[in-house]
């Protein structure tokens, strides 16, 4: 089981950007202190519920402060970049770190980002499978064009080549983000490894990956390589520990709301379209129903419990629920040192 940390570089009320970015860049460097495998990346623009706007820019920074702890974009939002500079990006990071980067992408929202990027809803709505295409195409061939509604241009030579790794290793892994049945059957098209978000269950994540099992299968896919890729699926959540659970759930009770509401808040669509919000103290409750919030020994059994419902045995974990600088990175050392050799 491979266990790393999810980070928004979340803005609490009260706090600036800087206090925001530097939790989270120092919250990635305990993680690899603390024995984790992953840092995982969040990526926002123009609200405090995350104030990175550039998972990948930031990945850059970590995998230099870094030598052991893979670093990866969950997500790159697609339609706001273009998968070729963002292919670029994820070829030289996954070559200069050895090959320890990994390029989560997703949709994102219809937020107000498309309208800033010149990207329009379409990006969003219809045409996000091309511009996957194009990506993926350009991270596994030696050349590339495109001719489709969203993207054309004459076929160019893919510099550098992601393949060209020393150690003989492939392109940079790639997993796409899935928060509905169409995103399943895209990323199980391509063959690609799922992240699943925090706000969805076990049973539902159960789903999402047979479904994803099944077309995997039919879309031609051998039955040892949709195994293989399966055991890569990532299952985000969120992680608090203390002595005694009750303390756990409280702390992230008194601080998650507040976030939540200042952050979620802030998202505007691009269109006008009504958007509905969470409650944030009922969705902060069900994040400690859901996730390991308690004890070290309570936090081990459901992160078990997942792998054994779901299949999934790779996390990344919301660490900054706290808000505070100190609290985070005792709860991410707490994380390695006292969750971490129960689950091995």
């Amino acid at each position: 089981m491979r266990v790393g940390t999810f980070v928004l570089a979340a803005q609490f009320p009260g706090q600036g950007h800087s206090e925001a970015l530097h939790r989270a860049v120092r919250s990635a460097e305990v993680a690899e202190e603390a024995g984790l495998d992953a840092v995982w990346l969040a990526e926002h623009h123009f609200v405090p519920y995350g104030v990175c706007p550039s998972a990948i820019t930031l990945a850059a920074l970590l995998l230099g402060r870094t030598r052991r702890i893979r670093v990866g974009t969950a997500v790159s939002v697609l339609p706001t970049a273009h998968p070729v500079a963002l292919g670029e990006q994820a070829s030289l990071l996954h070559i200069t770190s050895g090959g320890r980067f990994t390029l989560g992408v997703g949709r994102g929202g219809p937020w107000v980002d498309l309208e800033v990027f010149a990207a329009g809803p379409e990006a969003y709505e219809r045409q996000f499978p091309e511009s996957l295409d194009v990506l993926l195409r350009w991270l596994r061939q030696d050349r590339v064009g495109a001719d489709g509604e969203r993207h054309r241009f004459r076929e160019v030579p893919v510099v550098p080549r992601p393949d060209e790794l020393i150690d003989g290793s492939s392109a940079p892994e790639t997993i796409l983000a899935c928060t509905s049945a169409r995103s399943v059957r895209l990323a199980a098209a391509h063959g690609l490894p799922m992240l699943l978000g925090m706000h969805c269950g076990d049973d539902d994540k159960a789903e999402m990956t047979a479904l994803w099992r099944s077309e995997a299968l039919a879309a031609g896919h051998a039955p040892d390589e949709v195994e293989r890729i399966a055991e890569r699926h990532v299952s985000a959540g969120v992680v608090q520990l203390a002595d005694h659970t009750q303390d756990a759930v409280e702390t992230l009770l008194k601080a998650l709301p507040g976030w939540l509401r200042h952050g979620l808040d802030a998202h505007v669509t691009v269109d006008g379209r009504p958007r509905a919000m969470r409650d944030p103290y009922a969705y902060t409750e069900l994040l400690c129903r859901l996730h390991p919030v308690g004890t070290p020994r309570l936090a081990a059994d459901r992160l078990a419990a997942t792998a054994e419902r779901t299949g999934i045995r790779r996390f990344a974990l919301l660490a900054e629920g706290s808000g505070q600088l100190a609290a985070t990175e005792e709860n991410v050392r707490r994380l390695g040192a006292e969750v971490l050799p129960l689950l091995r």
